[in-house]
């Protein structure tokens, strides 16, 4: 975050400096009070900027073995723009690439989602999934694993149909 308020403020910087050359190239015709608007209207273009290009960035930064299952886009009327072209501000990865499968129950598969936010941490949660019954079940607070690898205090939750997150653990 510091790092884009440093990029802002050198995007600032740099549409008023462009202004104050394009003014010495006219001869200094253009009014002064013009230098502080373009270095306003750099700042706000480099925050929508950085603001579009946050999950691209994200996203293409992801270990192999991650796929983005869910985005959450954002309106917001504090943003007009967003109002005809919502951003991304958070999505859902799966890794694929650690999921675990027990030869007793075939159907299951244990990986970690993983929750990513514009201006939050990353957050991870293990979860169960069971691919023949459609549902999930999170693995926090010291799930009970039973010999056979079944969980005995798990708590399922039925999963939508045609849910991205079941399907992208399923297809694994």
């Amino acid at each position: 975050m510091f790092i884009e308020l440093i990029a802002t403020v050198f995007a600032g910087i740099a549409a008023a400096g462009l202004l104050m050359l394009v003014n010495i190239a006219l001869g200094r015709r253009l009014p002064r009070w013009l230098t502080p608007v373009a270095a306003g209207l750099g700042m706000i273009a480099a925050t929508i900027s950085s603001e579009y290009s946050w999950y691209d960035r994200t996203a293409a930064a992801l270990p192999e073995g991650m796929k983005v299952a869910v985005t959450v886009d954002e309106q917001s009327w504090v943003r007009p723009w967003t109002q005809a072209w919502p951003y991304t501000e958070r999505f859902v990865a799966v890794d694929t690439g650690n999921a675990l499968r027990n030869e007793n129950l075939p159907g299951q598969v244990m990986t970690d989602l993983y929750f990513f936010g514009r201006w939050s941490p990353v957050n991870k949660a293990p979860m169960l999934f069971d691919c023949t019954a459609n549902r999930s079940a999170l693995l926090i607070d010291g799930a009970e694993f039973a010999e056979d690898g079944t969980v005995s205090d798990a708590s399922w939750q039925t999963r939508p149909e045609g849910d991205p997150i079941l399907g992208i653990v399923c297809e694994t």
